[in-house]
């Protein structure tokens, strides 16, 4: 079967992911069965993009909606996560609590939360923490798409000229008018850049606030029909 083709990394800026070394030269060597490396990769990259004050976990429910595991695995992800889950656990790269923990007689019919965690100092602390009783908090971190992101969801593919004035732009402007921006592009169908920056443009000389209070009495064509309309096509 011929393999689906990677359209290849973009010449834009990309979000990172941080892992440890070790993974790429300790355990993904050791890891022979395919479902058990996809889904131990994904769940070691989202619990990276995340934050605690102990350490971040994921739950059970979570990964099995999480969209590229459910793509990595196919029709049978129930059973093929629930067995990665188990071998990245007993491999010892995942630690996994139940939550709440099992407290006394009369708790057979509790509603039961699986928690994953990363095989790490601050993952065992969590751990321990959670057998416990004791919850520690969570945060999810969740940074905003970078404007290159932001303009393939919205617009399409970059190019090379493109680029730099998005680099510009993205210096000029604050991320989230950069994410309203798209947005709004977005939401009137103006899928171009031209556009977007006419949007950018105006609230940096009249003023984002301004702009708004006026924008909810005026008629909503004034992006294409006032003193940006040059530079619009629609």
């Amino acid at each position: 079967m011929t393999p689906t083709r990677f359209s290849g990394f973009p010449e834009a800026k990309v979000a990172v992911v941080t892992l440890p070394d070790l993974v790429f030269t300790d355990l993904v060597p050791q890891i022979d069965d395919l479902a058990e490396l996809k889904v131990t990769l994904l769940v070691l990259r989202r619990l990276a993009q995340m934050q605690s004050d102990v350490a971040p976990w994921v739950t059970l429910t979570e990964l099995r909606a999480d969209p590229a595991i459910r793509a990595a695995l196919g029709d049978a992800v129930d059973v093929q996560l629930a067995d990665a889950l188990a071998r990245a656990v007993a491999r010892g790269v995942l630690l996994v609590a139940e939550w709440p923990p099992l407290a006394g007689e009369g708790m057979a019919d509790r509603t039961v939360e699986q928690r994953y965690l990363a095989n790490s100092p601050r993952g065992r602390a969590a751990l321990r923490a959670m057998q416990r009783g004791v919850e520690p908090a969570r945060a999810v971190k969740t940074p905003r798409p970078n404007i290159f992101a932001l303009y393939e969801q919205t617009v399409g593919p970059l190019t090379a000229i493109l680029s730099e004035d998005l680099m510009d732009a993205e210096k000029t402007y604050p991320a989230e008018w950069i994410e309203e921006a798209f947005h709004e592009a977005a939401s009137r169908n103006k899928r171009n850049w031209k556009y977007i920056h006419a949007i950018l443009e105006r609230w940096r000389t009249e003023g984002k606030d301004e702009v708004d209070r006026r924008d909810r009495e005026a008629d909503p064509r004034r992006y294409i029909e006032g003193k940006y309309k040059d530079l619009i096509q629609h």
